[in-house]
């Protein structure tokens, strides 16, 4: 079975949350941007994958459309580890991480929801799962900056049924609302996207260590810094979480033997797909690091990694962006309800795209 093409497609879609308008890359969000990536095959099987992603989608799609996708045209469909190798080698000097490594996270996503239709099972029981049905969701905030939205958030989203919920915060004030609004039996995470040095991100985890955390994630710059997050690990008194802005399961290995981590986050767009995952999950399973990976979308992205999580023995935790998409790209099969997400049952992914909701919303 040989690949017969890869195309891309940006589609923005229009959503609603609770709190006032805000987003992220210094942008107010009015769409969610998704890269789609389908590749076809001379078999007549089609996968949908998912490129990283918002800000860069026109970068990434442009890698994909030039050289990414015409280098994996004619090659074989099934040998996705050995592809995605080669592709990392034949354009190394173009970076290892940026629109090239999405690019080809996107292709590898396809590939594997291809493999999945052609055996005709989805894709966390190819991945060796059993029959886990649901996976318990957080729900990930947008960053607001102010305590009162904060609080009124945190409590309607408990009152939805979310038992984990994860800030985007940078302020004491504004987690302490966050506790205060979701109660004491939620569990608490704060995202902080890389704004500190270690003895600054050791004087905030002080602040917020009475507010219960269960994970702050990514208090250092730059966020390769192993050792500083280590440090911050084992002096500020809360587990640490990193690794979206990692893009080679190397490097994963190298913020392991650091002791950096007490959670591992790998973004499956941003990585190398769903073939990375894999790898990440084996090198943290032998460092005895916990693996919550990143997924903040709502394309073929969230459900791959949906798939993956229902295939790990732990019981695990999906992210959820805390926003309603008003067109659904798959029918529903990207949201939560009480606080779980169903995990789709078809062959591969689970569930293709709309196509009515990609000739509406798509740009390019």
């Amino acid at each position: 079975m040989k690949i017969a093409r890869v195309e891309s497609t940006i589609v923005k879609l229009p959503f609603s949350q609770p709190g006032p308008p805000t987003g992220f890359f210094g942008r107010v969000f009015n769409t969610v941007d998704i890269l789609l990536v389908r590749v076809d095959t001379d078999a007549g099987l089609t996968g949908w994958g998912e490129a990283f992603g918002y800000a860069v989608n026109e970068s990434t799609k442009t890698a994909l459309d030039s050289y990414i996708g015409p280098a994996c045209v004619g090659r074989d469909a099934t040998q996705i580890g050995a592809l995605r190798a080669e592709m990392q080698k034949r354009f190394h000097n173009l970076g290892r991480g940026g629109p090239s490594i999405f690019g080809l996270s996107g292709i590898d996503i396809a590939l594997w929801d291809i493999a999945g239709k052609a055996a005709g099972l989805p894709l966390h029981r190819l991945l060796g799962g059993g029959n886990r049905a649901e996976v318990t969701a957080y729900a990930s905030f947008f960053r607001y900056g102010d305590a009162a939205v904060v609080a009124r958030i945190a409590e309607g989203a408990v009152k939805e049924g979310y038992r984990y919920l994860k800030l985007h915060e940078i302020t004491e004030p504004a987690v302490r609302a966050a506790r205060q609004g979701g109660g004491p039996e939620m569990k608490l995470t704060v995202d902080t996207n890389c704004p500190w040095t270690p003895v600054e991100a050791l004087e905030m985890a002080r602040r917020f260590r009475p507010h219960d955390l269960l994970w702050l994630e990514e208090p250092v710059w730059p966020p390769e810094d192993w050792a500083g997050l280590a440090r911050v690990r084992q002096e500020g008194g809360i587990a640490l979480a990193a690794g979206e802005n990692t893009s080679n399961p190397i490097d994963f290995k190298h913020m392991f033997d650091a002791g950096a981590v007490t959670y591992a986050q790998p973004s499956v767009t941003k990585i190398g797909g769903v073939t990375a995952l894999r790898e990440v999950a084996v090198l943290a399973e032998a460092a005895g690091v916990t693996l919550v990976p990143h997924s903040p979308y709502f394309g073929p992205g969230l459900l791959a990694t949906l798939h993956f999580l229902a295939a790990q023995p732990r019981e695990p935790l999906v992210e959820r962006i805390y926003a309603t998409l008003e067109p659904d790209l798959f029918g529903g099969a990207t949201n939560a309800k009480n606080g779980m997400m169903a995990v789709p049952q078809g062959p591969g992914l689970g569930v293709d795209p709309d196509p009515a909701v990609i000739a509406r919303y798509k740009t390019t």
